[in-house]
């Protein structure tokens, strides 16, 4: 069975592409992951702030197209991601703060 993953593509203002994830990523769906950044042109904001699981398959994903991503994540994944050498070849972004509720 098939690990939920949700893809949301979007353009930025400036014109750069964003995918923002939500929900696990492994073998089971990595796959789709691959297809969304082959699809996205040029230099990509991948948002992982709503995911919740990462493993070498989804790694290796992001490894494939390092050279032009750019990541917002949580932290939850950045140890992942500078264990695994990725945040040396790619930026990693901490999320923006969320302001108080009001």
């Amino acid at each position: 069975m098939a690990t939920p993953l949700t893809i949301t593509p979007a353009k930025r203002h400036d014109g750069t592409s964003l995918l923002t994830l939500a929900g696990e990523i492994d073998l089971s769906n990595s796959e789709q992951l691959a297809r969304a950044l082959e699809q996205a042109p040029g230099a990509v904001l991948v948002d992982l702030t709503a995911v919740e699981y990462l493993d070498s398959a989804g790694l290796n994903v992001l490894f494939t197209h390092a050279d032009r991503l750019e990541l917002i994540a949580p932290s939850l994944l950045r140890p992942i991601l500078t264990v695994s050498g990725l945040a040396d070849l790619s930026t990693v972004h901490a999320p923006p703060e969320a302001g108080p509720a009001t």
